[in-house]
């Protein structure tokens, strides 16, 4: 069970369900406290797993990516965080669930992904739910 890929995602959704809620009584230092946290905990994973290695080792397309990568992270994060000071949790984080429809829809632009019917049902269904829980 916990080599699925499912386990994995299901606790990924509890974690990050547990960020919002944690983030509500944070702030901007707080979010620069967590960030430094996440650090010291993937560093820690990446030495007691034997997968750590030298950055030379690291293609210049791999790290402008990892850089794009890590941009694209920090936005996120400072929009979610600022989403969640302003209104509540079961109305933000249905919106920036909508990052599942915008995934989908970038996998097929982006990387030549396909979808089929029931595939896009379920976009489509993802994208209605959390339009209702978050406008009314």
């Amino acid at each position: 069970m916990t080599q699925s890929w499912q386990f994995w995602a299901l606790l990924s959704a509890a974690f990050a369900a547990l960020t919002a809620i944690f983030a509500k009584v944070g702030s901007d230092f707080a979010t620069l406290i967590r960030t430094g946290v996440i650090l010291v905990v993937v560093v820690g994973i990446v030495a007691a797993t034997g997968q750590w290695q030298r950055p030379t080792e690291i293609s210049g397309r791999t790290w402008l990516f990892l850089g794009l990568s890590g941009l694209a992270t920090g936005a996120s994060w400072l929009a979610y965080f600022r989403a969640l000071k302003l209104g509540d949790t079961a109305r933000v984080a249905p919106i920036d669930k909508l990052s599942i429809v915008l995934v989908a829809l970038f996998g097929v632009l982006f990387l030549g992904e396909k979808l089929n019917l029931m595939n896009w049902l379920g976009v489509g269904l993802i994208a209605a739910g959390a339009l209702l829980l978050a406008v009314f």
